[in-house]
């Protein structure tokens, strides 16, 4: 039995999204979906998501990621493959 290929991508999330416990949010819905990554605020007020996992893996963080936190409000999410980098568990950047 095969191994599923390890993909990446970036997620860049729009709306109310900070000040809200948006990337607190994203390390559970990273634990749930099983992926490895980080999460951050920009400058612009989205927050950056960067996952790697398998392709189902990546879908479900992406379901999670549309749904938010309570206070949220997401109004859009760009995503993007992107070129894999390793990392232990799943953190906040600052």
């Amino acid at each position: 039995m095969s191994t599923p290929a390890t993909l990446a991508r970036h997620f860049w999330i729009r709306g109310r999204v900070q000040g809200v416990g948006y990337r607190a949010f994203a390390v559970r819905a990273a634990g749930e979906a099983g992926v490895t990554g980080y999460t951050r605020n920009l400058p612009d007020g989205r927050v950056d998501v960067y996952a790697v996992g398998s392709a189902t893996q990546l879908d479900q963080l992406a379901g999670l990621l549309y749904r938010g936190p309570r206070w949220a409000e997401v109004r859009g999410i760009e995503q993007r493959e992107a070129a894999v980098v390793k990392y232990e568990g799943f953190q906040i950047k600052y």
